[in-house]
């Protein structure tokens, strides 16, 4: 797992989600059970902001408590999460798989900049919160209530998987000029020698709120 960077912000970049962290990938080798989680195909990959949704005015700051992805079925709290002492970022309990993590050091949902939310794919036993992450398609909607009373409303402009080892730091994490968020799990294969080859990445963009 990467160190996060030094930040001239409050989330110029942070390091990629450690594999391991977000993922076993047990369950798989019984062959029994679920299929392996989805991946998105390259028709769900950034092609430019033509055409994207006007985004909506950013929010002042405020503590985000819940995510929900109507399109995959997903409706979990969040936690804030930090990071390890070796300076990556820390994930949700491994245990509590409809439970996902954002990382609070950094932007809030729904404020100027890029908001991180990460979460398993799986754990021992079986399919975890993003399980279906790779599913999801441009154009869905991704709801975020935040402790204020206000919820945020994210278009998704892309679904993108990488390599772990050509993992585009400052593409995924860099700092952006409007609010926009990144969802973030394990993906890009499995295989019982290497276990999850990547990660899934969604990008989304804020473009309402009630």
């Amino acid at each position: 797992m990467r160190r996060l960077a030094n930040t001239v912000t409050t989330n110029t970049a942070i390091a990629a989600v450690s594999m391991t962290a977000l993922c076993t990938g047990a369950w798989l080798l019984g062959g029994t059970g679920p299929p392996a989680p989805p991946q998105p195909s390259a028709a769900q990959a950034r092609s430019g902001r033509d055409g994207e949704p006007a985004a909506a005015r950013a929010l002042p700051p405020s503590p985000p408590d819940r995510i929900r992805v109507p399109a995959i079925r997903v409706d979990a709290p969040l936690m804030g999460r930090g990071l390890t002492p070796s300076g990556s970022l820390d994930v949700p309990p491994a245990a509590r798989k409809n439970l996902a993590g954002w990382y609070e050091a950094g932007t809030t949902p729904g404020e100027t900049g890029t908001a991180i939310v990460a979460g398993h794919v799986d754990n021992a036993d079986g399919p975890a919160v993003f399980y279906r992450l790779g599913a999801l398609r441009k154009g869905s909607r991704i709801e975020v209530d935040r402790r204020d009373g206000t919820t945020v409303l994210f278009t998704v402009d892309a679904v993108e998987v990488y390599d772990a080892r050509r993992f585009p730091d400052e593409k995924v994490y860099g700092a952006a000029p409007r609010p926009e968020l990144r969802v973030i799990t394990c993906g890009g294969g499995w295989s019982p020698a290497t276990g999850y080859r990547g990660n899934v990445v969604v990008f989304a963009h804020l473009t309402g709120s009630r």
